[in-house]
């Protein structure tokens, strides 16, 4: 049985929380648990991370300094890239990468990594938390092995639980602690110490009966969205060639009260969750002999965005610049997975970008949240490159204009009475009131 005293550390915020990775989950996840009153010790292998957070200050555009600066001059939040600290923390909650490999199987090298550098310092008593989306039986099947070679034994020395990370960053509505908190434990002890520690931080949780569900919940959110999102990508191919405008199908179909959720068409997918989380499925699936066709089917739709995209392009610089893409100058504007945020991560500008130069054309980019482009696995040779400077001069010097993510920091008022040419793949034009010829939607 779990002790009293144990439990109590939670009730009564006195334990002391250790999160790994302090990147888009961890830090606003660190943040909260700081403003709860929790003291926090924030882990991570980036130097660079370690030194701007002791000093107060961020590196994620949608959190402010502030909330950093306050969280160290009140002693709550410090951090280190040292592991063996690990020992001084009373719960461990691991928020690293989980990407896919280039065969698009699941690439757990990151949480295995974590588990392994946990292990030396594991002790009697210690939660551990795996927040890092998975496919169900990850927490059991990897993790727990790992730490149990220490002789101690989950449930009875330790404990061990899985809750999905549901950070929407950039999103004004939510935050991490009003956003609802699913928790799964791998015992009844550890479903009892998960519920105490996050119902201390977050406004509400929500109970499931085992890890394999809580990984399964994140999964199936992430999905969904997938799925309909190719849903309407699909639409907007059929209705362009009917001569229909899919937003505005889109718009009258939500005036609906019910059964009919609006979902958007773009560029392709972007961001950490939706274009990998759902091939986590796919891959286990496999396993039990059962073919997720509805889930891959969506990711083939999605993934085929961009070269539509492109295709339009081409009919569109033909058509009305009577000219080819190659040898054009072409501009996209945003190249974040999503507005408002500083996110690359799968985003399909890059490929958009990739595309259009590898038929003859210069690219360059606008991006007022990302000045400079930072490594990636995927899209490595475009690292370095410099957002231009907006001007109506520069401006019309450009072929064509591709809107790839639309941000509320771009005039688009001045984008479409300055520019040639506009490719606009996320309506954005119209919905700043803008319709002209030299706005083709794609």
């Amino acid at each position: 049985m779990i002790s009293s005293e144990t439990e109590t550390l939670y009730h009564e915020r006195r334990a002391v929380l250790g999160v790994v990775g302090m990147g888009y989950v961890g830090l606003p996840l660190s943040l909260a648990a700081a403003a709860a009153g929790y003291q926090v010790v924030g882990f991570d292998i980036d130097p660079q991370k370690i030194v701007l957070l002791n000093g107060g200050k961020s590196y994620l555009n949608h959190i402010k300094s502030d909330q950093i600066a306050k969280a160290v001059r009140e002693e709550k939040l410090r951090a280190t890239a040292d592991f063996q600290e690990i020992k001084i923390v009373d719960a461990i909650i691991i928020c690293v990468p989980t990407p896919l490999t280039p065969n698009r199987e699941p690439d757990l090298s990151f949480v295995e990594r974590t588990a392994e550098a946990i292990a030396p310092h594991l002790r009697k008593g210690h939660l551990l938390v795996l927040e890092s989306t998975t496919w169900p039986g990850t927490t059991t099947e990897v993790v727990k092995p790992i730490l149990e070679r220490t002789g101690l034994k989950c449930g009875e020395d330790f404990y061990l639980a899985f809750s999905p990370e549901r950070e929407d960053p950039g999103n004004a509505n939510f935050s991490t602690q009003t956003i609802p908190k699913v928790v799964g434990g791998d015992d009844v002890n550890s479903r009892k110490l998960v519920g105490a520690l996050y119902g201390s931080i977050m406004n509400r949780i929500v109970a499931v009966s085992s890890t394999k569900t809580a990984e399964a919940v994140k999964l199936t959110e992430n999905i969904f969205r997938a799925v309909n999102i190719a849903l309407v990508n699909e639409l907007k191919l059929v209705y362009d060639a009917m001569g229909i405008d899919v937003w505005e199908v889109i718009e009258a179909a939500k005036t609906k009260p019910f059964g009919f959720t609006a979902f958007y068409p773009g560029p392709g997918l972007g961001g950490h969750c939706i274009p990998i989380d759902p091939f986590y499925l796919t891959w286990k699936a496999r396993e039990y002999e059962i073919s997720t066709r509805f889930i891959e089917l969506a990711g083939e739709i999605n993934t085929q965005m961009p070269h539509y995209v492109v295709d339009k392009l081409v009919r569109a610089l033909d058509c009305q610049m009577g000219r080819g893409l190659s040898n054009s100058r072409i501009l996209i504007v945003g190249i974040a997975y999503k507005k408002n945020v500083d996110d690359i991560r799968e985003s399909p500008a890059l490929k958009l970008i990739e595309l259009i130069e590898a038929r003859g054309a210069s690219v360059d980019y606008y991006d007022p949240h990302i000045p400079v482009i930072p490594k990636s696995r995927e899209h490595g040779r475009l690292a370095g490159r410099f957002s231009i400077a907006w001007s109506k001069e520069l401006l019309h010097q450009y072929d064509a204009i591709v809107i790839a993510t639309d941000h509320d920091a771009v005039d688009y008022l001045e984008l479409c009475q300055t520019a040639s040419l506009i490719v606009d793949t996320r309506n954005a034009c119209r919905r700043a009131g803008y319709v002209g010829q030299n706005v083709v939607r794609a």
